[in-house]
């Protein structure tokens, strides 16, 4: 089997994102990369969770603030979405540098989305939690930039992400400034 290539960037990757190819070990690898996210939404749920009722009731909201309901359905739904990007831009070989590099940052960016709950839920810090969120939308945009140069299907998939992540941003905002 012959695959057909294409340069980008200075780097050959295989041409075309054919979902239909998926064999065995690629199927594998992207259940993997759907569950790696996925559980770190699972690890931040466990600050989460507990201070939604408590410590998150209590606080004032903009008018804007979504039902809480809403949370879960759209993280598990933005988790599976990242696990595919991630899997397109994995999938096309880590000893190549710029997807090494990539991965790599897509790994601080999802470290970032678990320390926001830890920051903001657990730690029911509103000031460090926007902090780390702003940081998380820096290492978000990069990881899109990244992910766009190896595949553009890869880097569109975090756009809902990161629309997500910047109105929960400006939501973590307004709520600290709510509540000095």
């Amino acid at each position: 089997m012959v695959i057909q290539t294409e340069a980008r960037n200075g780097h050959q990757f295989p041409r075309g994102e054919n979902v239909d190819r998926l064999k065995g070990r690629d199927l594998l690898s992207l259940l993997a990369a759907i569950f790696l996210c996925e559980l770190a939404g699972l690890v931040g749920s466990i600050f989460t969770t507990p201070a939604i009722p408590t410590w998150y009731a209590t606080l004032k909201k903009p008018l804007f603030n979504p039902p809480s309901w809403i949370f879960a359905p759209v993280w598990v739904t933005l988790y599976m979405l990242m696990g595919i990007s991630l899997f397109m831009v994995w999938r096309k070989g880590l000893h190549v540098p710029q997807i090494k590099k990539a991965v790599s940052v897509f790994g601080i960016q999802l470290a970032l989305n678990v320390l926001w709950s830890v920051t903001f839920f657990g730690a029911q810090s509103l000031f460090y939690g926007f902090i780390v969120i702003v940081l998380l939308l820096i290492a978000l945009l990069v990881t899109m930039v990244m992910f766009y140069a190896i595949s553009k299907t890869a880097g569109l998939l975090l756009l809902p992400y990161f629309i997500w992540g910047s109105f929960a941003t400006i939501l973590n905002l307004s709520i600290l400034l709510l509540n000095p």
